[in-house]
C-alpha cells in the first residue's frame, strides 16, 4: 500500500512540482490550496505526511501545524516545511509548534525524496 502525502502549498505550480515528484516515485498525493484547506483534508483523510508552505493566505503554515497538532490524528505525522524561508528563528519556531523538518525553495526533487523515504518509508 503506497504512502499518502499531503502538499499544503498557495501556489498551483508549486503544489503541481511536488505532486509530480512524489507520483512519480510511488507516492498518493493530496493537495491543499492554503493551511484551512490543508487542515480540512488532513483531518478527514489518512495522510501519512505533510509538505506545508509557510506563507499563505486564509490560514499560514505555522498555524496549520499548530492546529493540526492539536487534532488527534495528527500523532506520528511527520511534517515537512516548504518555504522560501531559512530564517533560524522561524525554523525554531517551526519545529517548536511541532515541524519535523524543512525544505527551502526551489527543492531539488531527490532531496524531497530523501527526505519523504527517511520520514515515511518507501
Amino acid at each position: 500500500m503506497s504512502k499518502t502525502i499531503l502538499t499544503i502549498d498557495d501556489s498551483p505550480s508549486v503544489r503541481q512540482m511536488v505532486a509530480l515528484t512524489l507520483s512519480t516515485a510511488g507516492y498518493q498525493v493530496l493537495e491543499a490550496c492554503d493551511g484551512a484547506d490543508g487542515y480540512a483534508k488532513a483531518t478527514g483523510n489518512r495522510v501519512n505526511a505533510v509538505i506545508t508552505d509557510l506563507n499563505m493566505p486564509v490560514m499560514n503554515g505555522l498555524d496549520f501545524i499548530r492546529k493540526y497538532r492539536a487534532h488527534p490524528s495528527s500523532a506520528g505525522v511527520p511534517i515537512i516545511f516548504l518555504t522560501t524561508e531559512s530564517d533560524d528563528g522561524l525554523k525554531a519556531e517551526a519545529r517548536a509548534a511541532g515541524a519535523t523538518g524543512w525544505l527551502v525553495k526551489p527543492f531539488k526533487q531527490d532531496q524531497m525524496l530523501a527526505i519523504m523515504r527517511k520520514v515515511v518509508g518507501a
